[in-house]
């Protein structure tokens, strides 16, 4: 049965073109300032969009400018979106990229099961994947009490029962600037490692932070608000929020195949234009950086990237140098 919604979907197929001056690979704030941007320069966009990343947790941002109160990292999404299709030369096309291949001499191709797309410059902003505790109905939890980013949500704690979780210098770290927000704080390592180097075994000690060696088996709440977690050696820990240091990892599997270069940790390497090492090819928002997850900094940055990126576009005879 064909309805309405799938009727359009197929008629917007049928007009979403085949090549295009830049294609733009992720939907959050990075991916969208920069097909923004780019429509901008009149240039033709393509823009890839899951539907998925960071971005479409619960979370309110409330570091960016503009926005008094917060505003939810969704309804920023949504209203890029709209913004985005006021501008004809953008497409937004929700399909999954995956293989890239090609170069700025010949072009690239991007291919997705929905079919393969050429684009003579490629900006990619595929952010990271999260690894949160996992326990049964943890989603809910992400952005409401669970959180990753204490610039992002640490003063919305001040006070509170907070439970940092991760076993490494990096949750130690975290840990300890959590107490500039908070008495209340405990560390978990929900790991069978502890691998704290010995200078920050010292410093958990001497801010009497409490680090509990044990796993998480399973949280207490409601609504998205955590009341308690229980490990599987039976500890019960009552806590207000939740703060996931355990790590992330970019999504580079484009630009791996694209023959860009990683940085050391293991996220996308530019320059402050954010170019890669492959002509051509940009990157912008979480999968350059290890640090600095912020909505402004992606924005930022995906601007950058399109910058950048209609630069390279102009004929040598427009460039100054």
């Amino acid at each position: 049965m064909t309805t309405p919604h799938t009727a359009a979907h197929a008629a917007h197929a049928h007009r979403i073109p085949q090549e295009t001056d830049a294609a733009v690979v992720g939907g959050g704030p990075a991916g969208l300032s920069a097909a923004i941007c780019l429509a901008r320069y009149n240039r033709r966009v393509l823009l890839f969009d899951t539907g998925r990343g960071r971005s479409t947790h619960h979370q309110i941002n409330r570091n960016y400018l503009g926005f008094p109160g917060g505003i939810a990292t969704v309804d920023l999404r949504s209203v890029g979106l709209k913004q985005l299709a006021d501008y004809p030369e953008a497409t937004v096309v929700h399909h999954t990229v995956t293989h890239a291949e090609g170069d700025a001499r010949t072009g690239f191709t991007l291919h997705s099961q929905g079919g393969s797309w050429r684009a003579r410059t490629l900006v990619i902003a595929t952010g990271t994947l999260d690894h949160f505790p996992h326990f049964e109905g943890w989603e809910p939890y992400v952005g409401r009490s669970m959180f990753w980013c204490i610039a992002c949500d640490g003063y919305e704690n001040r006070g509170k029962r907070i439970l940092v979780v991760g076993h490494t210098d990096a949750a130690a770290g975290e840990a300890l600037q959590m107490r500039s927000l908070s008495p209340h704080v405990q560390l978990l390592t929900n790991s069978h490692h502890e691998d704290f180097s010995p200078l920050f075994r010292e410093r958990l000690a001497a801010a009497r932070i409490p680090v509990l060696h044990d796993q998480l088996r399973q949280a207490e709440g409601a609504d998205g608000q955590l009341h308690a977690v229980t490990t599987r050696g039976g500890l019960r820990i009552a806590l207000d929020s939740l703060f996931s240091i355990q790590g992330a990892t970019p999504e580079t599997r484009l630009a791996e195949q694209l023959g860009v270069q990683l940085a050391a940790t293991g996220y996308i390497a530019v320059d402050v234009e954010q170019k890669t090492s492959v002509p051509g090819v940009y990157a912008a928002g979480d999968v350059t950086s290890l640090h600095s997850h912020q909505v402004s900094a992606a924005v930022h940055e995906g601007s950058q990237a399109a910058s950048a990126a209609n630069y390279f576009l102009y004929p040598e005879s427009l460039k100054a140098g």
